[in-house]
């Protein structure tokens, strides 16, 4: 044991002696410590503006119920707001939440044009994405331990000191493990600690924690070995950390976009514009048509109101909203095919990752983090549930001959009371069924 310890404490000494070593772990701790504050800051952006939005959304929708006295226009004026907190470690995997919208103020009208008109940012700004800590460690930190192991053997085979070091060492294993394990350890302290820090601050889960911080481990330790076993018997440092630079270009971009490519092929799905296309079609012409015709399709999937759909005048909101429901249901195929599609392209996506590691970290850490598309596809099971709610709750006083009191609108349904009775169940419902078409007749 002493020994052990003898050699790891000149092997640490040695590294301090090593500007270059003092150097990257200096950048290391300042790059992920960077990803960790920006990370931290925009998820607390985020919750800012749910919040703002919150308060916002109560005025506005009081402010509708005062002004309105029926149920049909109480509902057309009203917005629900709807959103996706951010999870305690979405600042270490911002993910998908990028790309996908995580807030939506829906209404009880066609609801496939109001989820797929999201409130997308700038397209360039998310396809470049954020510095998060998901990214300086799967795409950053293997760059820093090739510099840190390419020239390990190489640079005493320079210097003349190789075959001397070899020759006096109780072992060719304690002089090089040492060194590889002193190295390593203060690389990962310098990577994890910004982030365990972070993780502290925003109260994460400890056993989510651990876990990303597992699967950090190994994914360090796969590039030390490689980096390592690349450059034994090599003689020239240079040429070992060009082939292992090109082994990092190939998983961690040339993989990953090839696969993206031939996954966007080989899956085709129709585009949101489509969908919003076609419902709007479908509910603009509902106002030429025989308003029988409009009431018989709704019947078709409401038949409780067969018997309330007669109309006295030439317009009454429940025919209105029976045809908003009507264009939901004929882009009903649209919108199952996109999300099946979207389902298909995740899955493939999971298959291309085992041929890039840097791809599968991702696709670990962010759905730790929940930040990835069956997150998003989560919430967009919990607004369709939300709106299937609104729409059960006002049809009864848009169909039969009731007489209205605003006392009721005390029961409406919340979009946050969904989320958290129901939440973890449906979010289990979503991963059981892949997204399927069962939810075509909402």
């Amino acid at each position: 044991m002493s020994k052990v310890i003898s050699h790891l404490s000149r092997e640490w000494r040695f590294m301090l002696s090593q500007k270059y070593i003092l150097v990257l772990l200096a950048c290391t701790l300042i790059v992920s410590g960077f990803s960790v504050v920006s990370g931290i800051q925009e998820i607390a952006q985020q919750n800012q503006t749910i919040e703002r939005l919150k308060i916002a959304d109560a005025l506005d929708r009081k402010e509708a119920q005062e002004k309105h006295s029926d149920p049909g226009s109480i509902a057309y004026y009203s917005f629900h707001l709807t959103y996706q907190a951010p999870s305690e470690l979405a600042f270490a995997a911002l993910g998908e939440r990028d790309i996908y919208p995580w807030k939506h103020r829906i209404r009880m009208l066609a609801l496939e044009g109001q989820i797929y008109e999201s409130d997308a940012q700038n397209a360039e700004l998310a396809q470049a994405g954020k510095i998060d800590f998901v990214f300086v460690l799967s795409a950053l930190s293997p760059l820093i331990i090739i510099l840190l192991f390419h020239d390990l053997v190489a640079s005493e085979r320079t210097s003349g000191r190789h075959d001397l070091l070899v020759t006096t060492a109780n072992s060719a294993a304690a002089l090089w493990g040492s060194r590889i394990i002193v190295r390593f350890v203060a690389f990962l302290v310098c990577l994890l600690l910004p982030f365990c820090i972070g993780a502290w601050f925003s109260e994460a889960a400890i056993g989510n924690v651990l876990e990303i911080s597992l699967w950090s481990i190994l994914y360090l330790v796969f590039w030390t070995v490689l980096s390592v076993l690349w450059g034994r018997k090599a003689k020239s440092a240079p040429r070992v950390a060009s082939g292992l630079i090109g082994i990092w270009v190939l998983l961690a971009f040339i993989i990953p976009i090839l696969g993206d490519l031939a996954i966007k092929e080989s899956v085709h799905s129709p585009k949101g514009g489509d969908i919003v296309l076609t419902q709007r079609e479908a509910v603009n012409g509902a106002w030429d048509l025989p308003k029988e015709t409009t009431m018989d399709a709704f019947v078709a999937t409401h038949p409780e109101w067969k018997d309330y759909v007669s109309m006295e005048s030439m317009f009454e909101w429940k025919w209105y909203y029976a045809f908003q429901q009507v264009g939901d249901q004929k882009a009903a195929s649209l919108s199952n095919e996109y999300r099946d599609a979207a389902q298909q392209k995740y899955d493939l996506a999971g298959f291309v990752s085992w041929l890039s590691p840097p791809m599968l970290l991702q696709r670990k850490l962010t759905r730790v983090a929940e930040t990835d598309a069956i997150a998003a596809f989560e919430y967009e099971q919990q607004i369709r549930e939300f709106h299937k709610q609104l729409r059960l709750f006002y049809y009864p006083f848009l169909f039969p001959p009731v007489e209205f009191d605003k006392t009721a609108l005390e029961a409406m349904p919340s979009f946050e009371r969904l989320v958290q009775i129901d939440g973890t169940d449906q979010n289990a419902n979503v991963l059981a069924s892949s997204q399927k078409s069962q939810l075509s007749n909402q």
